[in-house]
């Protein structure tokens, strides 16, 4: 016998050996041990193709099992008949390779040999990356169980693209990496579209597992997805494995993130600066910042400040921000960027303008403000969203629902009827948190209270019917002024007869005193606190912060604003919280009383809707096109 089965065979007695250690089966599975006995499911012919070796994983009887370790290197005699045909197997194989296929079945994304264990032994010796086999597959009954729900999911991707190598740790994984390439799953792809496909995931596999991809937890798969997400595939394609590789250490922090699972440490509180003379000097080249060596801020609208409330609000607060430090920060503004293109350029012109924090002000910007900051380290950039994980940006939001609370207590008290109206703009994190806060607020002084509830992608006039149609005078609406316009149907606000709108109460966001907090301690020469590794950072600041108020109307009662004013100390002294104690949605109880209050992550990811609330969460096909990117990227 010749020495190659001998070293093959000493590989095998250590996989056993290591198994045995870990309390694991010693042996190859088998499919006829781990098929359900009521599974039922007739085997359906895929057909013959190149498999990856490292599914192949088990026999499909018994009668095989004990000639092989459980990474299918051979264990039997080296004497035996077994060994002959092996080394003489490997013989023909160095010589002229394996042409025959391999029969086996697919169950659950795994192949198991019903002939040919011989031939994917010898093929994992030779450290070949497929096999030719004919493949059969067993599908499983449909379950609830995560992993089979997924497994569904990756028969989706298979009939449009089939392509076994992929897999993703949770489920959508094959939509999002669908999307990334500009395909979907309802259209099979072109044959050239799945060879570039292989092509560039094994260009990236071979690039993430030399930089120690293998040490990680999540699969290769789920790596790939956070590089589609800021390079296009195109670069796995062009570029050669140098720049392929400096490209995955770029963005290697963002790959740690998501191997812990996209943790967001929520900063719901500004925190003090630390004094780091030397962390300052790197990043920012002095100890603080002054009239003759300003502070350089970028900020980037989608829109303008004239057009948008949003843009608008910001506007106030980058102007107050540069008034507050008396020339020490210099910031510029650029509007209507709604494209990639049109983002890199202003990135791109900021960078030249040399400044050192650049903000982007929606969540739909975020894809190309990640982009930017792998592109541009050194420049500190902030995404003005919730929710969303990334390393290299963090974003900032108002914690809204507190002051939400607050009117709705106030249109509780107000309506005589019991009737509110509530006007939604779009489904995304943390939206929901507030039309419940509101909600709760104002059954919380008026437990008849009823809140009709409509979103954006209802027009003007089927709005104004249905608050005639329901007897409505009491509404919420849109938290800001439109800039254009002298409409005064914002905020709580009231109906009255001769069709005059009352404002009663607005939402204040304070973006000059969030921008304030957020620059103050770089100002000043302090670094921010270090944040936590492998962890992405979300400031959602609220009204114990100073960001977020309500302004109340001086035609309001005496008792009105007192009652206010009482549940606002609560709320900023955290003695008050709409989500305390027992909560009810439209489909029964979500949380007991005497439970602990809802985490923030659950506040913001919140996807039901309270008891008293009339209406439904939209489907994205129904909200107006210009906030379908919004909703794509941080709707819940």
């Amino acid at each position: 016998m010749t020495e190659e089965y001998r070293k093959a065979k000493r590989l095998g007695e250590k996989s056993v050996r290591e198994a045995a250690q870990a309390g694991l089966p010693t042996v190859l599975p088998a499919l006829d041990d781990i098929l359900p006995e009521d599974d039922g499911c007739m085997p359906v012919y895929v057909g013959v193709m190149e498999i990856p070796l490292p599914l192949v994983t088990g026999t499909k009887t018994r009668g095989r099992q004990n000639a092989f370790a459980p990474d299918f290197m051979p264990i039997m005699d080296p004497n035996s008949e077994f060994a002959a045909k092996w080394d003489a197997l490997l013989t023909s194989q160095m010589e002229e390779g394996i042409r025959d296929p391999i029969k086996v079945y697919e169950y659950m994304r795994r192949f198991y040999v019903l002939e040919g264990n011989k031939r994917v032994s010898v093929s994992k010796y030779v450290g070949a990356a497929t096999i030719l086999a004919e493949v059969r597959r067993i599908r499983p009954k449909r379950t609830d169980e995560p992993e089979n729900r997924q497994y569904f999911e990756f028969l989706k991707f298979f009939e449009v693209a089939p392509v076994y190598e992929i897999a993703f740790s949770r489920e959508g994984g094959y939509q999002k990496m669908a999307e990334l390439l500009g395909q979907d799953l309802d259209h099979v792809w072109t044959a050239e579209t799945v060879r570039n496909l292989k092509f560039a995931y094994s260009v990236f596999r071979r690039a993430y597992l030399a930089r120690g991809g293998w040490k990680l937890g999540i699969t290769c798969g789920d790596a790939f997805l956070v590089y589609l997400s800021i390079y296009p595939v195109t670069g796995l394609l062009e570029n050669g494995n140098a720049e392929i590789e400096r490209q995955v250490g770029r963005i290697w922090n963002e790959i740690l993130l998501a191997d812990q699972g996209d943790e967001i440490d929520v900063k719901e509180m500004p925190e003090e600066g630390e004094k780091e003379p030397s962390f300052l000097g790197i990043l920012f080249r002095n100890n603080g910042y002054s009239r003759e060596h300003p502070l350089r801020a970028a900020f980037i609208y989608d829109s303008t400040p004239e057009l948008s409330r949003w843009c608008y609000s910001h506007e106030l607060g980058r102007n107050e921000l540069v008034r507050r430090f008396g020339g020490a920060v210099d910031t510029i503004r650029f509007d209507s960027c709604k494209t990639d293109a049109e983002i890199r350029k202003a990135v791109d012109a900021a960078a030249a303008d040399e400044d050192v924090i650049v903000f982007t002000t929606t969540s739909n910007q975020m894809k190309e403000t990640l982009r930017s900051a792998i592109h541009y380290p050194d420049i500190r950039f902030f995404n003005c969203s919730v929710n969303l994980s990334h390393k290299a940006v963090q974003t900032y939001y108002t914690k809204m629902y507190g002051a939400k609370f607050l009117m709705g207590a106030l249109a509780g008290s107000l309506a005589e009827n019991h009737r509110i109206g509530y006007r939604a703009a779009y489904p995304i994190f943390g939206a929901l948190a507030d039309i419940n806060a509101f909600a709760i607020g104002a059954a919380l002084v008026d437990p008849k209270a009823e809140i009709f509830l409509s979103w954006a992608s209802m027009t003007e006039e089927q709005w104004n019917q249905s608050l005639a149609d329901n007897d409505i005078c009491i509404v919420s609406g849109p938290d800001n002024i439109r800039p254009e316009s002298a409409s005064r149907e914002f905020g709580v606000y009231e109906r009255l007869p001769e069709g005059e709108i009352r404002n009663l109460a607005a939402p204040f966001w304070n973006w000059g005193q969030y921008y304030d907090l957020m620059l103050r301690p770089l100002v000043e020469g302090h670094a921010p606190r270090k944040a936590p590794e492998n962890k992405a950072i979300n400031y959602w600041w609220g009204m114990s912060a100073g960001v977020v108020d309500v302004i109340l109307s001086e035609k309001l009662s005496y008792y009105s604003r007192k009652m206010v004013g009482a549940l606002k100390n609560s709320v900023i002294l955290g003695r008050m919280n709409p989500f305390d104690g027992e909560l009810h949605s439209r489909d029964g109880i979500v949380k007991e009383a005497g439970t602990p209050r809802l985490s923030s992550e659950e506040i913001i990811r919140m996807n039901w809707l309270n008891d008293n609330i009339i209406g439904r969460i939209p489907a994205p096909e129904e909200l107006p096109e210009s906030v379908r990117d919004k909703v794509e990227v941080s709707g819940i």
